[in-house]
């Protein structure tokens, strides 16, 4: 059973996905301590750099993205120790380092589309295994 504040929140991350211009995929994240929110973030280009994502290739692309994670952790305010985030997609192994070396305590993810696990499969087990090692809770939401 996914808790009212659960559900509130990655209804707030899927709200902040729409605000990415990315044409082909939309992530968001919230990031809360204690049912406050702390931060919130979407994939995208840094500020100042000209978002071209219809126009840059794929590669440059994503060299130029920051993921919804990275932007949520660098526009928080505060510690990130013992908060939890809430995320629109299954974080990729660097976006995992980063939310284990800030602190965050939790991880909650909707379960991912077959199609999406088998396409992300290999970065998934790795992004998973450091969370279970570093003992970061993962939370699959079933709605």
């Amino acid at each position: 059973m996914v808790s009212k504040w659960s559900k509130r929140f990655f209804q707030m991350a899927k709200l902040v996905s729409s605000w990415s211009k990315d044409p082909s995929t939309q992530v968001g994240s919230v990031i809360a301590r204690r049912n406050r929110i702390v931060s919130v973030g979407f994939n995208g280009y840094p500020h100042g750099i000209a978002d071209s994502a219809n126009v840059d290739n794929r590669d440059v692309k994503y060299l130029k993205t920051l993921h919804a994670e990275e932007n949520a952790i660098l526009f928080a305010k505060s510690d990130l120790e013992k908060c939890e985030i809430w995320i629109t997609h299954f974080p990729c192994p660097n976006c995992a380092a980063k939310i284990i070396q800030t602190g965050i305590s939790a991880v909650h993810c909707p379960k991912q589309t077959a199609n999406f696990l088998l396409r992300w499969q290999d970065k998934i087990k790795i992004s998973e295994d450091m969370f279970s090692e570093a003992q970061v809770k993962l939370d699959w939401i079933l709605f």
